[in-house]
This record gives structure tokens, sequence and C-alpha cells, in this order.
């Protein structure tokens, strides 16, 4: 009897544009107009993600790749308070 290999789901980060493993990115979510991040991974909307690397925020930030991937107008203060969760968690 043969153990089936389980696929590693992938997702690709905004930032550097590079496929990884989904456990090793964090997911950003927006919902009804209010964006979030979503440590588990289970939050209702649309979900884009994001390497825990500053770098990578930096490049998403410059490249406004949450306005892009949402479709929609981000504020200047709700960018800045997301960057500013995002700097945490990758502490």
């Amino acid at each position: 009897m043969k153990l089936k290999n389980k696929k590693t789901p992938m997702r690709r980060c905004v930032g550097c544009m590079e496929s990884k493993p989904k456990k090793d990115l964090v997911r950003i979510a927006f919902y009804e107009g209010q964006i979030n991040i979503d440590p588990v991974g289970k939050a209702k909307g649309r979900g884009v993600y994001l390497c825990p690397d500053i770098e990578c925020m930096e490049k998403a930030k410059r490249k406004r790749a949450l306005q892009r991937s949402f479709e929609t107008d981000i504020s200047e203060e709700q960018m800045a308070n997301i960057f500013k969760e995002l700097e945490e968690y990758a502490k």
C-alpha cells in the first residue's frame, strides 16, 4: 500500500512575484471596504499574499500592488496601518 504525497499549496507574493508555499506567506484580506491582515487564512473576502519580508513589503508599496490586486483605491492611512502591522508581523 503506497502513501500519497500531499501537494503543498503554492501562492504568489504580490511584492516579489515569486511562488512560495502558502504557509510561508502572509494573507491580506479585503472585504466590504476593510483591509486586514489574515494570519489564519480563513477571513472572508478577496485575499492576496505577501512575503513577511521588509524588501517585499517595500516593493508592494512602491508598485501599488494591493490597490491593483483589490481593484480599489486604498487610503494612505489604511496603507500605513497595514504596512505597520506587516512590519510587526515580520519581526
